[in-house]
């Protein structure tokens, strides 16, 4: 599977709207179910320049997203959070990895990020197997954490600190 990876546009708005629409792409992040296209339109067009937003796309389909967020605290200014999803059809055929290390080149390769961190649910094994393979390490639980499909689940903290640095 060839998937290319590039900057987010605000004409990827729709696309992410169908991407959100499966169950398991919103079940596995914050998300609500039966996105709206004007939420998409308005999220595309007002990124903020410490953001930084990549789409994975096979051919001309839109079937990742990650984001990833800067701290803009000065005491953490060596820190960024990240959040991704995957089009349900193609979860587990790599590309989360290539949405990864595109962030995670960017963190250690141009922006001189130490620290980066995000939070995954515990029932999600695929997820947190992935962020370990790019050297992420559980530091904590967040129990009761979002409410989902009727009830609380936990969640990991995880990050991945550049020891180099």
């Amino acid at each position: 599977m060839e998937v290319k990876i590039r900057r987010a546009e605000p004409s990827d708005a729709k696309a992410l709207q169908e991407l959100y629409q499966g169950s398991n792409a919103y079940s596995g992040t914050l998300q609500l179910p039966h996105p709206s296209l004007e939420v998409w339109e308005n999220r595309l067009s007002k990124i903020p320049s410490d953001h930084y937003v990549y789409v994975a796309l096979l051919g001309d389909e839109v079937i990742g997203i990650i984001g990833f967020e800067m701290c803009s605290q000065p005491r953490r200014r060596h820190s960024g959070y990240l959040g991704m999803a995957v089009k349900d059809s193609v979860q587990g055929k790599g590309v989360g990895s290539q949405l990864l290390a595109t962030v995670v080149d960017l963190a250690d390769n141009w922006l001189n990020i130490k620290r980066l961190e995000l939070t995954v649910f515990v029932d999600n094994a695929q997820a947190v197997h992935l962020y370990k393979k790019f050297g992420f390490e559980i530091e904590g639980e967040a129990r009761d954490f979002a409410f989902r499909n009727g009830e609380y689940v936990n969640a990991y903290h995880m990050a991945r600190v550049r020891r180099c640095c």
